[in-house]
């Protein structure tokens, strides 16, 4: 198995709970935050910042973009490469899912959110911030 993940999605699936953009979107995005959090399994990513696999149920997907509003694909854009900045990855390239979920609970805290996904309409709810730091909590004991 393979999966592509926009740089945002790599933080989205850890504070999942079931919300999104419509009952198609939210299946998918549930098989995929699954495969995510299983530790038993390992599989390749490539990170993008583009459409990936979790959009292809979106209703807002267009041909290329994102066309959720005017300015949204540029913003989705933003947060892909603030994330892929802050992992210290490279756009494009190829990744386990372990080394993945490893580098983002070394690398990400939940006060980073404001910055990363600043006026993402999820951030409010707080389960995004939630899900970096059970995720911290789970790869960083000491």
């Amino acid at each position: 198995m393979s999966l592509s993940l926009r740089g945002h999605h790599l933080l989205c699936v850890h504070g999942f709970r079931g919300m999104g953009y419509s009952p198609d979107f939210v299946k998918k995005m549930n098989e995929i935050v699954e495969q995510i959090r299983d530790e038993r399994s390992d599989f390749p990513i490539q990170v993008v910042a583009a459409l990936d696999d979790t959009c292809c149920t979106c209703p807002h997907k267009g041909k290329t973009t994102c066309e959720a509003g005017i300015g949204s694909n540029d913003h989705v854009l933003t947060m892909d490469l603030n994330v892929i900045r802050q992992l210290g990855l490279i756009e494009g390239a190829i990744y386990n899912k372990s080394f993945l979920v490893q580098l983002t609970a070394e690398k990400v805290e939940p006060d980073d959110l404001d910055y990363i996904c600043k006026g993402c309409s999820w951030l409010s709810y707080g389960v995004c911030k939630e899900g970096i730091a059970d995720l911290r909590e789970k790869y960083l004991k000491e």
